[in-house]
């Protein structure tokens, strides 16, 4: 894949409510940072949440670091989605694999994961201590993404 290319990038996680949004918060905020001008939006691979807002613990979390949650809306990953966005990026290995099954053959090459080689833990059922990692994470791959695409 030619990263410099790239022009828009989706963020997945299971119910969009925790780790995806807070990656398009992260990403939006970072990029911007750093000159990139960058469609991003986030999804989950279910629609158990869909229509909410953002956690109020992830939103709140990252709203002390600076990152602004405004607009972002859960949704479920749709089939135009593989086709719209030049590059899913799944918070986990179970993402990863929901999308890979869903993804047609000749789009695969969109799919990696936000931490390459690596997890996103999924903070929802956990403390404080589990968002602000998910904060930490995200932080780290934004800045690794933006190396990555050649900016």
């Amino acid at each position: 894949m030619n990263y410099q290319a790239v022009s828009s990038v989706l963020f997945v996680c299971l119910g969009n409510i925790c780790r995806s949004p807070t990656a398009e918060a992260v990403f939006r905020h970072r990029f911007q940072g750093a000159g990139l001008a960058l469609e991003l939006d986030s999804a989950g691979t279910d629609a158990y949440h869909a229509g909410e807002r953002p956690d109020r613990r992830s939103a709140s979390a990252g709203r002390l670091r600076g990152y602004d949650f405004s607009g972002i809306r859960a949704r479920q990953v749709t089939a135009e989605d593989f086709e719209r966005f030049d590059l899913i990026l799944a918070a986990d290995s179970s993402n990863l694999r929901d999308l890979r099954a869903r993804c047609p053959g000749h789009l695969a090459y969109k799919l990696d994961r936000i931490v390459h080689a690596g997890e996103v833990p999924d903070p929802y059922y956990g403390g404080s201590e589990g968002f602000e990692l998910v904060l930490d994470l995200l932080e780290q791959a934004a800045d690794r993404w933006i190396e990555r695409l050649g900016h």
